[in-house]
């Protein structure tokens, strides 16, 4: 049992705040926008497969990626937003998931798609030099869906 043993005037503003922090951890609206780990998320659909890609858009979140997770729901990824077209290149320190990585055009076009081992630190560079974004997922998922370079990705963010 709790027992209140300081001043009462003090209780309403307590419980308000009390209030107030359990409605912030766990009141969030069903089918919001964001993930687990904060970021907002977009619905992608390349050809006949729908993806949920947590959106990396920030220098923080690029740089902290898919980083110290232990998994990546089948369906889930993560897409880095770039704000110019550029040769763009990842590597998976402390990623312990397999992964394939596409490179994007402007347009949301997959340029190229390649295979990222966990916790390799060699760099895998585009070949282009026009990728706006990269798209994470877990490794072979391309593949599984008949996806590869020149398909069309839909629901991409606007920059």
């Amino acid at each position: 049992m709790l027992m209140w043993t300081g001043p009462a005037r003090h209780a309403p503003a307590l419980i308000l705040a009390i209030g107030s922090i359990l409605c912030a951890a766990g009141c969030q609206p069903k089918g919001a926008d964001t993930a687990p780990f904060g970021l907002k998320t977009v619905e992608l659909k390349i050809l006949n497969a729908n993806l949920n890609a947590e959106v990396a858009d920030s220098p923080q979140a690029s740089e902290n990626g898919l980083m110290f997770r232990d998994s990546l729901p089948e369906d889930h990824g993560m897409l880095f937003v770039f704000e110019q077209p550029k040769t763009a290149s990842f590597w998976m320190r402390n990623t312990k998931i397999p992964l394939s990585i596409a490179y994007i055009d402007s347009m949301g076009k997959i340029l190229e798609i390649k295979s990222l081992k966990p916790l390799d630190e060699t760099a895998v560079p585009s070949g282009s030099d026009q990728v706006a974004f990269a798209l994470e997922v877990n490794q072979g998922w391309f593949g599984r869906h008949g996806i590869s370079p020149g398909a069309q990705i839909d629901g991409m963010p606007r920059k």
